[in-house]
């Protein structure tokens, strides 16, 4: 079963290949001088596309990319179709149409936070995105997606899948942490499940929103003094709710803060506003970024697996 790729997803589908005993095809992926995208299948990929179902590993992150995902699905759908129709002329043009197979593995799943409407008039971006990509594929792993259940109204085949585990054992070998933080309650059932693979305690901060725009967060008495704390979400974006989650923490009496995601933005110099604020900071690498420091391949696998 081969595991293809773009540009964005080599490194993933690289480690996701040797993980699970694949072949890893690359596709043609460029942009023509005006930036438009270019993408193909080469020629001699096209033999195993076609012998069995196939994986693409792409985000949808930035907005480029989910055009890009698109057409990349669709060669691998014309080519599993049999449309090979080709102005070039080579042979073959047509063949059987192989069925649906066609699996996309997305580690980031842009617009992930855009999953409720607010206010009225506005759009759900997430369930939108959601949608349009049911249309080129039979099936799709998301890795820690922000809100499960704005896709699950989709009635689509999706697996859903947490680099938690991996980020338990980062931390529990390089931090040894007393205690896991969620920033909002919302995020509580990321940081028990780390907590219970360490075996340590949890608690979470009272989350408020403001408006559309602003959330307010609200430290809680915790019992961390003398404590190694970890604070762990599924992102972070500009790094102020960690910076803020540490600054109560050490006025707690908190000994180490460190903070570890599955997707690291790393927006608006974020890692050097958090440099002042925490001991340490950690995420896979779903996004390319200079704390990367744990393989989102391993997640994305266990999914795969239960939908082949």
């Amino acid at each position: 079963m081969p595991i293809v790729s773009g540009a964005n997803g080599q490194k993933i589908a690289s480690s996701l290949a040797d993980i699970m005993g694949m072949e890893h095809i690359i596709m043609e992926d460029r942009r023509f001088p005006d930036g438009e995208g270019y993408v193909r299948l080469p020629n001699d990929a096209i033999e195993s596309v076609r012998s069995e179902k196939v994986i693409l590993v792409s985000n949808t992150f930035p907005d480029s990319e989910i055009l890009k995902t698109i057409l990349l699905l669709n060669s691998i759908k014309d080519v599993r179709k049999g449309d090979l129709v080709n102005l070039k002329g080579e042979e073959p043009q047509n063949l059987e149409d192989v069925g649906p197979g066609i699996i996309l593995a997305i580690p980031y799943y842009g617009y992930s936070r855009q999953d409720k409407r607010f206010s009225k008039g506005e759009v759900v971006s997430a369930e939108v995105i959601g949608k349009l990509l049911t249309n080129y594929c039979d099936g799709m792993v998301i890795l820690d997606l922000h809100e499960q259940s704005v896709l699950e109204k989709l009635n689509f085949p999706i697996e859903f899948v947490s680099s938690m585990p991996e980020i338990a054992d980062k931390l529990s070998r390089d931090v040894m942490p007393d205690f896991i933080l969620s920033p909002d309650k919302g995020a509580i059932k990321r940081a028990s499940e780390v907590a219970r693979i360490i075996g340590c305690e949890f608690s979470y901060l009272e989350k408020t929103r403001i408006d559309a725009h602003t959330i307010e967060h609200t430290p809680k008495n915790l019992d961390v003094s003398g404590k190694i704390v970890a604070i762990v979400d599924d992102m972070i974006s500009t790094g102020g709710t960690i910076c803020r989650a540490s600054d109560a923490l050490r006025r707690q009496g908190a000994l180490e803060v460190h903070a570890a995601c599955t997707h690291g933005l790393f927006t608006g110099g974020a890692i050097t506003k958090m440099a002042n604020h925490v001991d340490g900071v950690y995420s896979t690498d779903s996004l390319s970024n200079p704390r990367a420091v744990v393989e989102s391949a391993n997640a994305l696998s266990r999914g795969i697996k239960k939908l082949i």
